[in-house]
């Protein structure tokens, strides 16, 4: 009888968790490959044999996106499994129609077929889209957290970019940590926050590994969400995090609106921001699919490290790229703080932008007076410095949370501008937290 042949549609992330958990050692299936798409630079690498299991003794091949209809034909692929978040309903539907148009079934997995349990407690956070402010609401949690006694261990959503064959599981305890497993500053966006707060974090590919690794670090699993990804892990309470500056969202994205229907507890965040109208129709649109659910409002209070380099000065904004790239959000932190601040111009990096920010000005022209910290290979890095380089500001505004002056040489002075979570309304982190410990989840 022959297998069941399989392409999984993919980011460098969820798509090799799905595949560990379902498919690996199944012998009803072949995943003839995986796709790669959001993330430049990672395709055209293999799945290692060394994680792919006894069926695969050559890995399995991961290919651009835009080659999946060639694909299916090419190899009479019976299902394609769509693997990756972040995706607005029209997208989701596009991939759908190339596979069914090209002769594949198409199937989404569900959280229940995928997530994994843990014998600790499990509080998940996640979020409606890339960007909603997810960190500081992880970050206000362990604070909560440690300050009762408690020692939470983060683990956060795979970001799985350098040698997969030496990073099934992966403990970050120092920055040394992340230069020696060569991080990318999309990693240290991440990571970097937990380690300022003094706790390691986890991450990897092998999310059955880390969970056994992370279970003997700490008393509760905090599950750090991707983009807008639901959890590996089985929780006993999720805190979904809405973004009040993209109403719609929340009930139009993927898998968003899955994690909006699976949440204890939306914050709704950047309120003053959006305006009262936004707020209204977020909070609506959650009430509706989730009646259940405690809503809180939240803003994100935003800082700056040297005032005096901002006030009266020009500045280029530099944000976290995934945010302001695939996540559709025109600016983050380091505009906010740039405008509060009294910069006298935001200088349009544009013109300047060399290599691969060249080419994602033009896949996302929403950007325009912000750049983002795309930096997933040593080239990346490269052409991020020499925009910084040619672009004539008095200082730089750093809203990305990763320390990329680590990195990079930047030539210009730097202003470090940071968030943090400010519950206007409805139950504080305090009180999701009680709930999450006592159990009425």
């Amino acid at each position: 009888m022959r297998r069941t042949r399989v392409i999984i549609v993919g980011a460098g992330g969820r798509d090799f968790h799905n595949f560990n958990v379902l498919y690996r050692d199944n012998p009803d299936y072949e995943v003839v490959a995986f796709t790669a798409a959001q993330i430049p630079g990672v395709e055209r690498r293999r799945y290692p044999a060394e994680l792919a299991g006894s069926l695969y003794p050559d890995g399995i091949p991961i290919v651009p996106e835009s080659k999946l209809g060639d694909m299916i034909k090419e190899f009479h692929v019976d299902e394609v499994v769509l693997s990756y978040s972040d995706l607005r309903y029209d997208d989701l539907g596009r991939i759908a129609s190339i596979a069914l148009s090209s002769g594949a079934s198409f199937r989404l997995l569900s959280p229940r077929e995928t997530m994994l349990r843990s014998h600790r407690p499990v509080i998940a956070v996640t979020a409606v889209r890339t960007g909603a402010g997810k960190s500081t609401v992880s970050r206000a949690i362990v604070k909560e957290l440690f300050s009762r006694g408690i020692k939470p261990i983060p683990v956060r959503h795979p970001m799985a970019y350098g040698d997969l064959r030496e990073m099934a599981v992966q403990v970050f305890k120092t920055y040394e940590d992340l230069d020696r497993w060569k991080v990318t500053v999309e990693e240290r966006e991440e990571y970097e926050q937990y380690l300022r707060l003094g706790l390691p974090v986890l991450a990897g590919v092998d999310y059955g590994k880390v969970l056994t690794v992370a279970e003997g670090m700490g008393d509760v699993i905090l599950w750090d969400g991707g983009n807008n990804d639901f959890p590996f892990y089985v929780f006993d309470y999720m805190v979904t995090v809405a973004d009040a500056m993209r109403p719609g969202h929340e009930i139009g994205s993927y898998p968003g609106e899955v994690n909006v229907r699976m949440a204890n507890a939306v914050v709704v965040n950047k309120v003053s921001q959006a305006g009262e109208e936004s707020v209204k129709k977020v909070v609506l649109n959650v009430r509706r699919v989730n009646p259940n659910a405690k809503v809180s409002l939240a803003d994100m209070e935003v800082t700056v490290s040297n005032l005096s380099l901002v006030e009266g000065r020009r500045v280029l904004v530099i944000e976290d790229s995934p945010t302001v790239t695939h996540g559709g959000v025109s600016y983050g932190a380091g505009y906010v703080a740039a405008k509060k601040y009294g910069a006298s111009e935001v200088i349009d990096p544009r013109p300047y932008a060399v290599g691969v920010l060249r080419k994602l000005y033009e896949e996302y022209p929403h950007m325009k007076e912000v750049l983002p910290s795309t930096g997933y290979t040593p080239e990346q890095l490269r052409d991020l410095e020499e925009t910084i380089k040619r672009t004539p500001a008095d200082a730089v505004v750093l809203g990305t949370p990763a320390d990329i002056t680590l990195l990079l040489n930047i030539d210009k002075p730097v202003v470090k501008a940071t968030w943090e979570l400010k519950i206007v309304e409805g139950p504080t982190i305090r009180e999701l937290v009680d709930e999450f410990l006592e159990g009425k989840g």
